[in-house]
């Protein structure tokens, strides 16, 4: 596989880029779900399309699902909303961007988002 998985936690992890060639060996290692937080494009012609990546995914057995987000303008929702796949999508979890930082990012709002709702519920 092109892309280096960085385990963070034993049931999330991130990557660079993937491409739907990818899929197989993410399924091989373990993972359940992959979240896409790229959007379609920002790489130019030489980014595999989500349909593409969500295609090969699910020919792999795996969850997907597509979060594109703007690096360095992660919104609120998005971080509920990404917060939401964690606590419900099968796991492990790989989300992957264009370096993986991004999807990292998310992480850390999305458990900041859900222990605050947390919080606000006791």
């Amino acid at each position: 596989m092109a892309a280096i998985v960085n385990r963070h936690l034993e049931d999330f992890g991130t990557a660079p880029q993937i491409s739907p060639q990818d899929c197989p060996e993410i399924a091989a290692m373990g993972f359940k779900t992959v979240v896409n937080n790229r959007p379609d494009g920002e790489g130019g012609l030489e980014q595999p399309p989500n349909a593409e990546i969500e295609a090969a995914a699910k020919a792999a057995g795996l969850n997907y699902a597509y979060l594109p987000v703007i690096s360095g303008q992660i919104t609120e929702q998005q971080a509920r909303d990404f917060a939401h796949l964690l606590a419900t999508a099968p796991r492990p979890l790989l989300a992957f961007c264009r370096s993986g930082a991004r999807s990292q990012n998310l992480y850390q709002l999305a458990a900041m988002v859900a222990a605050a709702d947390a919080a606000s519920r006791q």
